[in-house]
């Protein structure tokens, strides 16, 4: 029966737990709404891209290529109408 009502009092007060968020649709102008839309959620900085030298790694070798080249040969050699 405790557990019970411990359960429901926490059920109770999780609703108030949650975050508030910022009223930025009730602002009339576009640029102060845009403002604020960017300080609830500022925008993500551009990561530099990495940049690899071809020496420091070997050429990708897809072992599908020759799969399907055996497959191909093999699909080719079926006698049809014999």
């Amino acid at each position: 029966m405790k557990t019970t009502f411990v359960v429901l009092m926490i059920c109770a007060f999780a609703q108030c737990a949650h975050a508030k968020e910022p009223a930025c649709r009730d602002i009339a102008t576009s640029s102060a709404r845009l403002a604020c839309y960017d300080l609830a959620s500022p925008p993500r900085q551009e990561q530099p891209a990495v940049k690899e030298s071809d020496a420091s790694r070997p050429p990708y070798n897809d072992p599908f290529i020759a799969e399907d080249a055996r497959t191909t040969a093999k699909l080719k050699n079926i006698c049809r109408g014999c």
